[in-house]
């Protein structure tokens, strides 16, 4: 399989931009996709973040596995961050955020008022990889439509200002990726939930490795959802790991769903898609890929 790489120029901008305005910002708010909680984390955050405090939002909670998400969030927390995990779609989650932030900015107001400044607004830098839902979370910290959202990653292509209340401010920056994935399965897993443009992905590739890791972690979701009673599968199609194998798997599945190709073949492009669009919707179950090391 391909290594996937996504880096246009406009992301060396918004590392420059973030860079430049660091200095005005208290503490940095991170956004990270609850089913792949280090896949979706930038290693350039933490270097731009430097000393300043860091919040961790783990979105997309209700679609990750609540195990693994448990296990992160002490991961982390245990790294020195202050970590949320939550759906970012929710008011009721987002309002614990509030109490998070006032949290990480205690000893800067308590260092403000020693200095004599009063009400100055706490500022936070809201950063993340692209379509991990930052604008989502930021419009329903605030409540109204403050900054653009979408589900195409990229939406988000310059800084701006968002005042929650008097008390704090909000620096939104665009998704940033970084240029090279160390490891090929971090590109894997960004690209199977939606955080690299579709026009580079080869989706047959990406099915069989969503195949490969929910057969290994979730076969009984898999089985609830893609088991034919006509023609159920065999221990021996399950056990398989290999291309061959898994392709033939995305052409069971194919067949029991009636995508048929042009020559009466089943069509594994059309099962490709359907099972990423399955696992991006959450339709397969709460599934996390990334695994503690």
């Amino acid at each position: 399989m391909a290594d996937y790489q996504w880096y246009p120029g406009h992301m060396t901008k918004a590392v420059r931009m973030m860079q430049e305005n660091i200095g005005l910002v208290d503490l940095v708010i991170e956004i990270v996709d609850s089913r792949i909680p280090v896949s979706s984390r930038n290693p350039d955050i933490d270097r731009l973040r430097g000393s300043k405090s860091g919040i961790l939002i783990m979105n997309r909670q209700d679609q990750a596995d609540p195990v693994m998400t448990d296990r992160f969030r002490s991961f982390y927390e245990n790294k020195g961050l202050l970590v949320v995990s939550m759906d970012a779609r929710s008011r009721r989650s987002v309002s614990q955020v509030r109490g998070v932030i006032d949290q990480a900015s205690r000893a800067k107001r308590e260092k403000d008022l020693k200095r004599g400044i009063r009400n100055r607004p706490v500022r936070a830098m809201v950063c993340g990889i692209p379509n991990v839902g930052k604008s989502t979370f930021i419009n329903s910290l605030v409540g109204r439509a403050s900054a653009k959202t979408g589900n195409k990653p990229g939406v988000t292509k310059g800084k701006q200002w968002i005042s929650l209340g008097a008390s704090i401010q909000l620096l939104d920056t665009p998704g940033i990726l970084w240029p090279k994935f160390e490891d090929r399965m971090t590109g894997v897993r960004l690209a199977l939930c939606g955080s690299i443009r579709e026009e580079i992905l080869d989706e047959e590739e990406l099915a069989m490795e969503l195949l490969r890791a929910i057969l290994d972690d979730y076969q009984d979701l898999f089985l609830e959802r893609y088991q034919s009673a006509e023609a159920p599968f065999t221990a021996d199609e399950l056990a398989g790991r290999d291309e061959v194998s898994l392709a033939h798997l995305l052409e069971r599945i194919a067949s029991a769903r009636n995508f048929i190709a042009r020559g009466q073949v089943p069509d594994r492009k059309r099962a490709a898609h359907m099972l990423i669009d399955d696992f991006q919707s959450g339709r397969i179950g709460r599934i996390t890929l990334d695994r503690m090391e």
